[in-house]
């Protein structure tokens, strides 16, 4: 199999301090933007990331600054065609930055999947208008889209009535309902989401922030990922305009486009990423003390295994299923990141050191986007079954 090691070193938290974005954006330009998972530029980026990682814990502000310098790197680039202004990097390349961007901050790193993904929602519709109108400045990073589809893939579909509902007028759709985990909706012009017609058919439009009947309450504070400002968005009588619909009516609206589904492997790349950096962290502490050298090593290895099975399956090999790694990956993130906790000792438990938080931010993937079969597999290893 193919082993691609991503190693990426943390930093502890420093004072708070507002980022310097101009001394940032300097060093990153003394070079190219990104053009490969390989480029220094990269390297350049993840370690002012993990710079900044400890203050948007502390502040749990919305990571503006680490965003304009993802623009400013052409991160946005990575994912998107040739024809649009993108790089339209392969999938391998694509998780190989992942990784990193995981390693440096997951918050900044899990709002770009987010982004991400509302931009190849729009990339795989057929309305070339909304493409026209949307597409140019979310590439260039001039503005900031997101998606809402939980609701129709894992979260609140036990409930008797869909909480998005949709019913058609002349004009378009009208919207009444809410999505329940949307990341950074108040920093959004665009918010990609779905909605159920009596029918049962659904929609997916992209949904202005700013349309009359459209409300983002603040967000919860979340035990990690707070600064992600992820939480409801509520609609009451909103129309949203037929130029604005990107797929169906559907039975099933997530399959259709080009690239559409929903069980990628983006969230297991960043819990792997997150590993990472938590065993970066306990091989630099075995180094003093060689009573976690043998931890750190097998945990390594697992880490190892783990990560060429991630880029085998970044490149079509039928090693596994999606949810076999993400149930893996779930698992080696709480273990490393628990094993960076103990390497800390009282320290590690003061807010402000980094394993506190990484141990914060692996809780994030039982619950996020987490199939029924993952968690299964995770609660029978918590409760030391087979």
């Amino acid at each position: 199999m193919l082993r691609l090691y991503v190693h990426i070193k943390p930093v502890v938290d420093s004072p708070a301090r507002k980022p310097d974005r101009k001394v940032a954006l300097s060093s990153l330009n003394e070079s190219r933007l990104i053009t490969s998972p390989d480029d220094p530029a990269l390297v350049r980026l993840c370690d002012q990331l993990v710079r900044w990682g400890g203050e948007l814990d502390r502040t749990e502000a919305w990571p503006s600054e680490q965003l304009g310098l993802c623009g400013e790197a052409g991160v946005y680039q990575w994912f998107m065609p040739r024809h649009w202004g993108g790089r339209e990097w392969s999938e391998l390349d694509i998780t190989r930055g992942y990784l990193r961007l995981g390693a440096a901050c997951l918050t900044t790193a899990f709002v770009i999947t987010q982004r991400t993904g509302a931009c190849q929602r729009i990339v795989g519709s057929e309305n070339e208008a909304a493409k026209e109108r949307l597409l140019p400045d979310l590439i260039a990073g001039k503005s900031f889209a997101t998606v809402g589809i939980s609701h129709l893939t894992t979260s609140r579909r036990h409930l008797a009535r869909p909480v998005m509902r949709a019913r058609e007028v002349a004009a378009g759709y009208v919207l009444d309902g809410y999505t329940p985990w949307v990341t950074g909706a108040a920093h959004a012009s665009v918010i990609v989401t779905g909605a159920v017609l009596d029918d049962g058919q659904q929609i997916l439009v992209a949904l202005g922030t700013d349309l009359a009947g459209v409300t983002i309450p603040p967000p919860p504070r979340l035990v990690g990922l707070s600064a992600s400002h992820t939480g409801e968005v509520y609609c009451r009588d909103a129309h949203v305009s037929r130029d604005w619909l990107l797929a169906g009516p559907a039975e099933n609206v997530l399959k259709i486009g080009v690239g559409a589904g929903t069980g990628g492997l983006q969230t297991s790349t960043l819990a792997i990423g997150l590993a990472a950096a938590a065993l970066d962290y306990l091989e630099r502490e075995a180094i003093q003390r060689p009573d976690l050298a043998q931890p750190a090593a097998e945990l390594r290895r697992e880490h190892g295994d783990l990560e060429a099975t991630l880029f085998a399956l970044a490149t079509g090999q039928n090693v596994c299923t999606n949810e076999q790694l993400r149930a893996q990956a779930n698992s080696i993130a709480l273990r490393s990141t628990q094993a960076a906790l103990a390497a800390a000792k009282g320290s590690g438990y003061v807010v402000g050191h980094p394993a506190g938080r990484w141990c914060r931010e692996a809780l994030f993937f039982l619950v996020w986007s987490c199939p029924a079969g993952v968690m299964a597999a995770n609660l029978c290893e918590l409760a030391g079954l087979e």
